[in-house]
C-alpha cells in the first residue's frame, strides 16, 4: 500500500503584509453624489488605460473616472471598471510606477469607520466581490459566494478572504500584480484562526457545517456527534466524524464541486487520515479478521496483521495489501460479493497493485522454484524486477546469484499465484519493456 501522499502546503507565512486599511483621498476629490460625471469619465478613459498597462494589470476597461489630483505631490488618482472582471483604484505619482489597488481593498472601511476616499463608485463596480468569481473558478474552488473582503498584501501575493453558502470559506492568494492566472483557493480551516491570514467572516463551528451536510450523503445512518477537519490534498478535503452509536468515518470531498467522494470507516483510514474522535482499534482488529478468513477462502494462508486498501473503482469491490504474522510473504486480496482473490507480491504488482509491506527478496524463492520448473535451478535468483505486460501476460526479470545471465518469466494475468507460462533469455526479451536492465543481465 503506497502512502498516503498528503500534497498541501497549509503554511502561507507572510512576515508583513499591507494591510487592506483605509486609503487617503484626493483633496479635490469630488463628494459620490457627483464623483462619476462626464468631465470625471472623459479624463479617465483617456488616462485611465495606459497607467492600468503600466501597473501590470490584465484589464478589458469598460469605464473609468478621475477621481482626483493631489498637485503638490504630483499623484492623480482613477477608478477603472474592467469587462467581466475586478475593478481598480489607480495610484499615479510623476516618475514612479502607477500602484492599483482592488476595488475590494479600497471598499473597506478604515479603522474610524469611514469609506476609503478611493472606494470604488462606477456602476460597473457597484459590486466589488464579484470580482473575484474569475479568480475563484482559476483556483477549483466550488464556492457560492456570500461575502468577500481584502486581508493585506505582501511582496508578491494579495490575500482575500472569500465566505460561501452553506459555511464554507476560502483564503485566496492571488499574484502581485493581480492576475486570474496563479491564484490559490485555500479552504479557511487550513489557517488558525489567530494568524496574521485567518478567516473573519466566518467561525470555525460555521466552516464545519459542510460535515453534517457530507454525513447525510454518505446514506450510513450517521448521527453526527463529533466532527474535525484533518487535511486538504490537491483534489480533495478530508473529514471526520464521530457518530452516537460509536462509530466514525473519515468524510473525503471533493474541492472541485464540494461533493462527497466517498465515507471510509475509520478502521480502513488511509495513512495521514486517521481517526482521533473514535477508537478504531476494536474495528481494525474486526476487520483483520475478516480478511484473514477472505483471504483463507481464496486458498491464501495469511493471518492478517494489518492491512491497507487501494482505491477502488468499483465501491462493491475492495482491494487490500495484507500483511500476514504467519509468514514474511504478504499479498493483495481483491474482495466481492462475486469473488475472492489473492495475489502474491510478484503477481500482484504485474496486475498494478504493488507490495509495501513485504521486502522485495521474500519473492525471491519463489522466483527460484519457478526456474526449477525450467530446470534452471543453476540460477538462485539474487534481483528481480516487473519488465513490462502485454493485455494478458506480464514479465519479470530475474538475476542469478552466480552473476551469470538471467532470465525473464512470463506469468498470466488476472490470477492468483499462477505458475509461469513462457520462459525467455535476455535476447528473447529485448523488445519487451526495453529488456533486461539488472546490472549482471547487462552485457558487458
Amino acid at each position: 500500500m503506497r502512502p498516503f501522499a498528503i500534497g498541501l502546503t497549509a503554511a502561507l507565512a507572510v512576515a508583513a503584509l499591507v494591510p487592506a486599511a483605509a486609503f487617503a483621498a484626493p483633496k479635490d476629490a469630488k463628494p459620490a453624489a457627483a464623483a462619476v460625471d462626464a468631465k470625471s469619465r472623459e479624463a479617465g478613459m483617456k488616462e485611465a488605460p495606459p497607467l492600468l498597462t503600466q501597473a501590470g494589470v490584465a484589464c478589458q476597461v469598460s469605464d473609468a473616472r478621475l477621481i482626483g489630483a493631489d498637485k503638490k505631490s504630483n499623484t492623480s488618482y482613477y477608478e477603472v471598471a474592467c469587462q467581466d472582471a475586478m475593478g481598480f483604484a489607480l495610484v499615479a505619482k510623476k516618475d514612479a510606477a502607477p500602484q492599483a489597488f482592488s476595488c475590494v481593498e479600497t471598499g473597506q472601511p478604515g479603522s474610524d469607520g469611514k469609506d476609503s476616499g478611493l472606494k470604488c463608485l462606477l456602476p460597473g463596480n457597484a459590486d466589488p466581490k464579484q470580482g473575484l468569481k474569475p479568480y475563484l473558478a482559476t483556483a477549483g474552488a466550488s464556492c457560492d459566494m456570500q461575502n468577500a473582503r481584502a486581508i493585506g498584501t505582501g511582496n508578491n501575493n494579495s490575500f482575500f478572504e472569500v465566505s460561501c453558502a452553506g459555511g464554507a470559506g476560502y483564503i485566496l492568494q492571488i499574484p502581485v500584480p493581480m492576475k486570474v492566472e496563479g491564484t490559490v483557493a485555500n479552504s479557511c480551516l487550513l489557517y488558525e484562526e489567530t494568524g496574521n491570514i485567518s478567516c473573519k467572516l466566518t467561525d470555525r463551528a460555521t466552516q464545519l457545517q459542510v460535515v453534517d451536510t457530507l454525513a447525510a450523503a454518505a446514506k450510513n445512518n450517521c448521527a453526527v456527534k463529533d466532527k474535525r477537519y484533518i487535511l486538504t490534498t490537491k483534489t480533495d478535503n478530508y473529514f471526520e466524524v464521530a457518530c452516537q452509536d460509536g462509530k466514525g468515518y473519515v468524510l473525503q470531498q471533493a474541492t472541485a464541486n464540494g461533493a462527497l467522494v466517498r465515507a471510509i470507516d475509520c478502521a480502513n483510514a488511509p495513512g495521514g487520515a486517521e481517526c482521533t474522535l473514535t477508537d478504531s482499534r476494536a474495528a481494525k482488529t474486526e476487520q483483520a479478521g475478516l480478511y484473514t478468513s477472505l483471504a483463507k477462502k481464496a486458498g491464501y494462508d495469511c493471518k492478517v496483521e494489518s492491512y491497507g486498501l487501494f482505491p477502488s473503482n468499483d465501491p462493491k469491490k475492495e482491494v487490500v495489501e495484507l500483511k500476514c504474522a504467519n509468514t514474511p510473504r504478504g499479498g493483495i486480496g481483491v474482495f466481492s460479493a462475486a469473488d475472492n482473490r489473492v495475489y502474491d507480491c510478484v503477481t500482484g504488482e504485474l496486475n498494478g497493485f504493488r507490495c509495501s509491506y513485504t521486502k522485495a527478496d521474500v519473492e525471491f524463492t519463489r522466483l527460484w522454484d519457478d526456474l526449477k520448473s525450467y530446470n534452471k535451478a543453476g540460477c538462485q535468483v539474487s534481483g528481480a524486477r516487473i519488465i513490462g505486460r502485454t493485455d494478458t501476460s506480464g514479465f519479470v526479470e530475474v538475476a542469478c546469484a552466480d552473476g551469470l545471465p538471467g532470465w525473464v518469466l512470463s506469468y498470466p494475468l488476472n490470477q492468483a499465484s499462477p505458475k509461469p507460462n513462457e520462459l525467455l533469455s535476455c535476447l528473447q526479451a529485448k523488445g519487451v519493456g526495453g529488456g533486461c536492465k539488472l546490472p549482471t543481465n547487462i552485457k558487458k
